[in-house]
């Protein structure tokens, strides 16, 4: 018996060339994308000397969220952010908590409020949280991992 509609195999066409096309770029993509975020890895930093060689991510968030004041050396957390809404800012209270910045706002807003705590210290820049953290036995920030220097210790690097 033969089949009601029988046609043969056309050559590759421009839709499937295309596709294939497409793909191998968008891999390519993906590829130049990775390398790309690597350079904006974030990670948490503190003083060498602080007595801190790493940070579990509820440590880290506890810091920063004000509901442990000391590092687990024994040292009192001196906590830098960034003072302006940036990129680096907004990625690492996302990755970290998963919340966005007025949220973030909105919680220090209330402990200040209520005089349960105070936020941060907030830097203008990059290099002034490197500065800080330099300085300061005590201190902690963030930063992306292509702007430290040897002077201070990565104690967390925050999931992508």
């Amino acid at each position: 018996m033969r089949p009601l509609l029988s046609l043969p195999s056309p050559p590759m066409s421009w839709f499937r060339r295309w596709r294939q096309f497409g793909l191998c770029g968008l891999f390519g993509l993906s590829s130049c994308l990775g390398l790309a975020a690597q350079a904006g890895e974030l990670v948490v930093i503190v003083h060498p000397n602080s007595g801190v060689k790493q940070l579990s991510k509820a440590e880290v968030i506890n810091i920063f969220m004000g509901r442990q004041r000391k590092l687990p050396s024994g040292a009192t957390a001196l906590t830098v952010d960034l003072n302006k809404p940036s990129a680096e800012k907004k990625n690492f209270y996302a990755r970290l908590i998963g919340k966005e910045l007025t949220e973030i706002n909105s919680y220090w807003a209330r402990l200040i409020f209520s005089g349960q705590g105070s936020p941060p210290r907030q830097a203008e820049t990059a290099e002034e949280v490197l500065e800080i953290v330099e300085n300061n036995k005590g201190a902690i920030g963030y930063l992306q991992r292509n702007q430290i220097t040897p002077h201070v210790q990565i104690v967390y690097t925050l999931p992508e």
